[in-house]
């Protein structure tokens, strides 16, 4: 009735370490409160991250910072600690494919989605799509407004394909709807000189440029794939063995 399914499940086997141990009464109803309160902050980061939409599972664990010398894992674990989005702060990952920013970016989100934030994950041309429906549907401002209520907006690919000017613009105002509120992430694997290939009028280029860069941080994360890197070394050794 309490809706407390970690004490039931768990009860019995606390209950018997507190005979054990000799706890007292208090210390016994902290242990099972306390169990309780991890689980379900357990299950609400995870439900955090579920409703995020990430496409696959990345951690800040499991990222190859020996791979890429470039990036400095002591600026990537304070951006874990998730202060620039409780700022509103934008960050920007940028570097070809293969480098690591889409890991970077969907571990910095889950970081963010563990530590209580609202995230959602999407893809530029997904989230222009999008856009652009709601904007036939006529539900655009719903549409913008849904986007603006989370805490971080993850974007990833952007700068993969030309946006025509409609669809820029309907970006820009989702991006305008978060300006110095809610935090922005973006990957792409164009330095912001070459956005003109993406944003094809160049004053909503470099109003956007500016939105996703002031005040925020910026990383690189280089021109080596490592991916390819790790394709060629799985390789050569059989070529050599032939």
């Amino acid at each position: 009735m309490l809706r407390l399914p970690t004490i039931r499940a768990e009860f019995s086997e606390i209950a018997d370490t507190a005979a054990r141990e000799q706890m007292s009464y208090r210390a016994f109803l902290a242990e099972m409160l306390m169990a309780e309160c991890d689980d379900r902050a357990r299950r609400r980061s995870e439900r955090r991250i579920k409703a995020a939409g990430f496409p696959r599972d990345k951690s800040l664990r499991a990222f190859d910072f020996d791979a890429n010398p470039g990036l400095d894992p002591a600026a990537i674990h304070t951006l874990a600690t998730c202060e620039w989005v409780k700022k509103g702060l934008p960050l920007c990952l940028i570097g070809d494919s293969g480098t690591g920013k889409s890991h970077l970016l969907i571990a910095l989100g889950t970081e963010a989605a563990m530590a209580g934030y609202r995230v959602r994950y999407t893809l530029a041309t997904k989230l222009v799509n999008e856009l652009v429906e709601a904007a036939d549907d006529k539900i655009l401002t719903k549409t913008i407004a849904r986007y603006g209520r989370v805490d971080l907006l993850c974007i990833d690919e952007l700068g993969y394909m030309e946006l025509d000017r409609r669809g820029a613009e309907l970006l820009f105002q989702v991006l305008t709807e978060r300006e110095e509120t809610n935090s922005v992430a973006i990957a792409s694997n164009d330095s912001f000189g070459s956005w003109t290939k993406t944003f094809t009028d160049p004053r909503l280029c470099a109003a956007i440029v500016d939105r996703l860069t002031y005040g925020g941080n910026i990383l690189e994360t280089g021109t080596d794939s490592y991916r390819l890197a790790r394709t060629r070394a799985q390789i050569d050794p059989h070529q050599r063995a032939g």
